[in-house]
């Protein structure tokens, strides 16, 4: 049916609000004067948003400049916390990997930032299974255009996507790329084509 998968990272095959939400605390306690506290249920719901979409949604009053020079700052923090501290893959992710990548090519296209695909590999130990992947912070463009680099690169015809939230959707519906809603994740979809409870679901979707 399909000729390769591509997968989402946060709320689709690992849940890093937690980690995310106390790096990026520290970053604020010891770069900035700002006097708030970031709380992971409100941040994941951010989450799939390029960076800079993020910052001006948390942070309404700051000015644009300010944010491209905390930007940086809040990434170190943050992929180094992670690396300390990595949150577990969902359950059953890793032999759902292992299985699939033996049947497609399996593929990731997030919206995070330079290095975040790479965390998430030195943490969990999945990069083999994967044959590309490509993100916000390589192209910075929006996700169905760095969806379609990645299909366009790898010389896919019939690319499956698995994701999470509203904006994947969309994104896939700009691409021309079907999608498989984790309705396990982050976020929410509204009618979507093909829905999964867990992941160890795709086994029996994608024979």
């Amino acid at each position: 049916m399909y000729d390769g998968i591509i997968f989402d990272i946060d709320g689709t095959l690992w849940d890093s609000r937690k980690g995310v939400a106390e790096s990026w605390n520290q970053a604020i306690r010891e770069n900035t004067n700002l006097d708030i506290t970031l709380y992971y249920e409100e941040l994941g719901k951010l989450f799939g948003r390029p960076m800079i979409e993020i910052f001006k949604a948390i942070f309404p009053d700051m000015d644009e400049n300010e944010m491209e020079k905390l930007i940086p700052v809040f990434y170190t923090y943050e992929h180094r916390y992670l690396a300390e501290n990595p949150p577990a893959l969902y359950e059953g992710t890793e032999k759902v990997l292992k299985v699939l990548s033996a049947r497609y090519p399996l593929f990731i296209v997030t919206n995070a930032q330079k290095g975040y695909i790479e965390c998430l590999f030195k943490a969990t130990g999945i990069q083999k299974y994967f044959t590309d992947w490509l993100c916000y912070g390589d192209t910075k463009q929006d996700k169905d255009v760095t969806m379609k680099m990645l299909v366009e690169k790898n010389g896919l015809k019939k690319p499956v996507y698995i994701g999470d939230t509203q904006g994947d959707f969309n994104s896939c519906k700009k691409a021309g790329v079907p999608m498989i809603y984790a309705a396990y994740g982050l976020g929410e979809v509204e009618k979507p084509e093909t829905t999964i409870n867990s992941i160890t679901e795709l086994l029996n979707i994608l024979r």
